[in-house]
């Protein structure tokens, strides 16, 4: 797959899904290692949170990942991989604790408070995908 800069556009949304593959915040882990990629920019975003701990959910390295995207022609082979060397029952699982983090459990986080400024202005029971989706809107509104 081609490197992404994510300085021109966000990643996928985190509630994007790659083909055939019920997982919250995989493509936009896919997106974020693609912009690690040679050639890519990932700007302000980072592999440590949502991504990495999807990534311990499944049980894969990052290198690994990042090594099957550079190999992928497209996200179907990308969802393959992901199946392949994961545990798909336990997708369903990996999706609640996803989707039940919300803002109300970092507020008191300054540094989450720091990356995330938004997060004063939202509901405290906003489910953190929804504020990243935010945030990705805000961050983009003038490209």
């Amino acid at each position: 797959m081609e490197p992404l800069d994510l300085t021109q556009q966000p990643p996928r949304s985190p509630r994007e899904l790659l083909p055939g593959l019920s997982l919250l915040m995989a493509a936009r882990t896919v997106d974020k290692l693609r912009a690690t990629l040679p050639g890519g920019n990932i700007g302000e975003y980072q592999i440590t949170g949502f991504s990495s701990s999807l990534l311990n959910a499944l049980e894969i390295p990052e290198a690994l990942l990042r090594a099957a995207i550079a190999r992928a022609a497209s996200d179907a082979e990308v969802a393959d991989w992901i199946r392949e060397h994961s545990d798909p029952p336990r997708y369903d699982e990996i999706n609640a604790k996803i989707e039940g983090r919300t803002i109300g459990e970092r507020l008191d986080d300054p540094a989450f408070i720091a990356r995330y400024p938004l997060a004063k202005r939202l509901p405290p029971e906003t489910s953190r995908l929804d504020m990243l989706i935010v945030d990705d809107a805000e961050a983009f509104t003038n490209t």
